[in-house]
């Protein structure tokens, strides 16, 4: 799952180097980055890597709106359908920065060349630019059925009687930069992908306690991000040396959030 890439990937990069090892995304925004980067054989021409978001239920709304909202409001995403624990990511776009730190380790690409935009009709699955200036994109209709189609076929393709767009009905792509002030958690992904090493396990693993405690309704939507942020300030910066090194992150994390978690409510 995304989640062990994003918490080992300097583990996961070691065992990927072994001669004939291939690695298939089926998250749809990394499935769509993988075929956009077949269309290329020069890595070195990539420019930037372009991840959509749908921008949750919450898009449009500032930090102050979002002070009270519920658990029931965070729950009803506008596009996909899935577990309550990704959802709320989802409204918070942690979901996406997780996915950016997907794509550094899956694709290599720096920080500074992955970018976010949010796209509420989820049409586009994400972008990549090259250096001639020119942006190729991967389009279907949001079903995750197409992902796992693509990895289980892949090189080839399935003969599928979903996804197809309806050209003659689709009127309107939209575009947006995301509100990093509303929806703090982005740049909190960030922040650790840069960091590297241990720090995406150790927010992986916090945010998981934050979003069970939300659930719980222990702790506010919006003290989601205000306790990453207080926990990713006591990373202690420990190197991914094996899975073991990670899974002890892991659980100091989950320790430290989970405090946290008891001192706020």
């Amino acid at each position: 799952n995304k989640e062990s890439l994003i918490a080992a990937g300097p583990v996961v990069q070691r065992v990927r180097a072994t001669p004939g090892a291939e690695l298939l995304p089926v998250d749809s925004e990394h499935c769509a980055i993988h075929q956009c980067l077949r269309a290329n054989d020069v890595d070195e021409r990539v420019d930037r890597i372009v991840l959509t978001a749908s921008g949750g239920p919450f898009r449009g709304r500032t930090r102050a709106d979002l002070a009270s909202v519920t658990v029931e409001q965070a729950l009803a995403h506008p596009t996909w359908s899935m577990g309550p624990k990704v959802t709320v990511d989802s409204s918070t776009l942690m979901n996406k920065g997780l996915e950016v730190i997907e794509a550094h380790e899956l694709f290599g690409a720096d920080y500074d060349r992955i970018d976010v935009v949010v796209h509420p009709q989820s049409i586009i699955h994400s972008m990549v630019t090259f250096t001639d200036g020119a942006t190729i994109a991967q389009l279907s209709n949001p079903d995750m059925r197409l992902c796992m189609g693509y990895a289980l076929a892949w090189p080839d393709r399935l003969d599928v009687p979903y996804g197809a767009i309806d050209w003659a009905v689709l009127d309107r792509l939209d575009f947006e930069p995301p509100d990093r002030e509303a929806f703090g958690c982005l740049d909190l992904a960030f922040a650790a992908g840069r960091a590297g090493s241990t720090a995406p396990a150790w927010l992986n693993a916090a945010n998981e306690v934050a979003v069970a405690a939300f659930l719980d309704g222990v702790l506010s939507w919006v003290g989601i991000t205000e306790l990453l942020t207080d926990v990713l300030e006591a990373w202690p910066g420990d190197e991914a040396t094996d899975v073991d090194a990670v899974l002890d992150v892991d659980r100091r994390a989950r320790e430290a959030a989970t405090t946290l978690v008891l001192s706020r409510s």
